[in-house]
């Protein structure tokens, strides 16, 4: 049982800071996306810090879970917090993410996807994104894109 889990069945689903990472995965002006299982909405790839971990342990964990890959030479685009990453998930929980992501453009191993928490992942053009973003993704994104067009 993960850090967030035991907060959880103390405090329900009322709302509690969620330290996380993300990433977003580039590859010739194309970004990987995945698609959630909990609410079916395309997503960057990450999750929440369990106790003792670094950022780029738990990026490490998560895109081994997520995804199969361990990435190479992740760069820190921005932190993130306020009201952008306040999220209520399906289930009722509800939090305000403190999340660092990262840009990756380089990783090994080969990708296998998670059917748990992502039901596919698929290479998005940074011009022809999807309408149906999860919603804490949504500013990330916009900053990415900008980022990707403009160097």
């Amino acid at each position: 049982m993960g850090y967030i889990s035991k907060i959880r069945e103390k405090v329900g689903h009322d709302p509690v800071f969620m330290p996380c990472v993300g990433c977003v995965i580039v590859k010739d002006n194309q970004i990987l996306l995945q698609k959630r299982t909990d609410n079916g909405k395309w997503a960057t790839h990450g999750g929440s810090m369990e106790l003792g971990e670094t950022f780029l342990d738990c990026l490490n964990r998560e895109l081994k879970e997520e995804l199969n890959i361990k990435v190479i030479n992740p760069k820190v685009i921005n932190i993130y917090t306020g009201e952008d990453m306040h999220y209520t998930y399906p289930n009722g929980d509800e939090v305000y993410m403190v999340c660092t992501v990262y840009l990756v453009e380089e990783y090994t191993g080969n990708m296998k996807v998670d059917n748990k928490e992502v039901s596919e992942v698929k290479w998005f053009d940074i011009d022809k994104m999807p309408r149906s973003i999860h919603d804490p993704d949504q500013k990330v994104l916009e900053d990415v894109i900008r980022i990707l067009k403009y160097r």
